[in-house]
């Protein structure tokens, strides 16, 4: 059912987002999950301790995950139109809406000030906006716009095709501990070493379908060039420490003539990080709103080929 649930959820998505109403009074599922992550971190996590306690906390989330999202797909393969259902409560863990309008205020605030577009840009990335100039939150911005098309909307909806909202809510799971422990500090680079290798495999495939629909999204755009946008992620994708986020992100340089990557500041340390293309690296408020329009043409593409799948499904 997860193909005829994929449009839906996408729709739902699109058009409402997650209502910051029913966020304020019952929170939402990647909250949810993220309160027992941290939870394991705090129980789980030891000096002492190796890689396997973070294979059982890896192994616990997905159980947990599973144990409440099987019987509710189970519930909507019952019903009438339990596909609407599970669209429905899918639709919560794709982030069209959100991600748009997030970028979206990075624009509108850096028109207005650099400290605005700061202020704004901080909401969406983890590098220390005080040390970002004009182009600096521009391309800040289009970066994550790049990353989180592929984790936020690609490849969830990937797994929703393939296996329903249990697919879905497994791959938000992942990428939600991925994004609270995998990281090679100190405290995390044994324990998040399970979170982090899975959500890499989990995004192997939309990773590289999400520099493929930028191409496709890149025909439909006026100025985008989809020739670049292929050339540049087979050129420079692999330059990334992921495996995976250099996909999407060499991919939007490519198409829309930009150059980003390049050197953050995390926690007052610079990181010397490969840049994706040869374009302009001087951008500003309306490049964002440039990669927003290339963005938009993704989403279309992407929403026509879930329709397309469910009715070759129907038939």
């Amino acid at each position: 059912m997860g193909i005829f649930a994929a449009p839906v959820a996408l729709i739902i998505d699109r058009l409402f987002g997650y209502p910051d109403t029913l966020f304020l009074r019952i929170g939402h599922p990647v909250t949810w999950i993220g309160a027992l992550i941290a939870w394991l971190d705090r129980t789980l996590n030891r000096k002492d301790r190796g890689r396997v306690w973070g294979v059982l906390a890896l192994v616990t989330i997905i159980g947990a995950t599973l144990l409440v999202t099987l019987p509710i797909a189970w519930l909507c393969r019952t019903v009438p139109f339990g596909f609407v259902l599970e669209g429905l409560l899918a639709s919560s863990l794709i982030a069209q809406k959100s991600l748009r309008d997030h970028v979206a205020a990075v624009a509108d605030g850096l028109a207005r000030s650099l400290p605005e577009g700061r202020a704004k840009v901080a909401m969406i990335v983890g590098r220390d906006p005080e040390t970002l100039d004009e182009a600096g939150v521009a391309r800040a911005a289009i970066e994550s716009l790049a990353e989180s098309t592929s984790d936020g909307v690609v490849a969830p909806l990937f797994w929703l095709l393939l296996f329903g909202l249990p697919g879905i809510a497994l791959y938000k799971a992942v990428n939600t501990a991925d994004s609270m422990i995998g990281h090679k500090t100190e405290r995390h680079l044994m324990f998040g070493w399970a979170a982090a290798r899975f959500d890499d495999l989990l995004n192997l495939v939309p990773a590289r379908l999400s520099a493929l629909l930028v191409v496709f999204a890149a025909m439909l755009t006026p100025g985008a060039s989809p020739r670049a946008a292929l050339a540049t992620a087979l050129a420079d994708a692999r330059k990334h420490d992921s495996p995976n986020a250099g996909w999407p992100e060499a991919a939007f340089a490519g198409a829309l003539g930009f150059r980003l990557g390049g050197p953050r500041a995390y926690a007052g340390e610079v990181i010397d990080l490969p840049s994706f293309g040869t374009g302009r690296a001087d951008l500003g408020a309306t490049d964002i709103v440039t990669a927003l329009r290339l963005y938009t043409r993704l989403n279309d593409v992407i929403l026509a080929i879930a329709i397309g799948v469910a009715v070759a499904g129907i038939l």
